[in-house]
């Protein structure tokens, strides 16, 4: 795929996996060696996805996700977002707040024939945290 059917790609899947919730495109979207590089949630294969976005989405059942910025180049999408939600589930054993999130971030996708194979990810948890009042704010 071209650069620019990567970027395609990648909206379209932003838009019906994370926006609308339609996770069953994972089995066909995710390679089954994915391997989703984050500090704070390594994951592999579309089982690991479909765990991550379980966990989010259960916790943000309104979560929405934009795309604020994307470059594209071989095999790579590089995209920097706002994800937006508000915190009604439990969220790695924090109980529901009720509070609104807006989290931002930036992930590097590569997508090989029309599956990701790997993401590297990079979000301001501690951002988000501070916003539910879990962690106090600096200052």
């Amino acid at each position: 795929m071209s650069a620019e059917e990567n970027k395609a790609f990648l909206r379209t899947w932003v838009e019906e996996v994370w926006n609308k919730g339609d996770i069953a495109l994972a089995d066909q979207q995710i390679a089954a060696n994915y391997v989703y590089h984050d500090p704070q949630h390594p994951l592999y294969g579309p089982a690991g996805f479909k765990g991550l976005h379980a966990m989010f989405r259960g916790a943000f059942p309104d979560l929405h996700f934009t795309i604020e910025d994307m470059v594209a180049e071989g095999d790579k999408v590089a995209w920097r977002y706002k994800g937006e939600g508000t915190h009604k589930g439990e969220l790695q054993g924090i109980p529901p707040t009720g509070k609104r999130a807006v989290v931002t971030g930036t992930l590097i996708s590569r997508i090989v024939n029309g599956q990701f194979v790997e993401d590297w990810n990079a979000l301001d948890m501690l951002g988000m945290l501070q916003q539910l009042g879990v962690i106090p704010a600096m200052g």
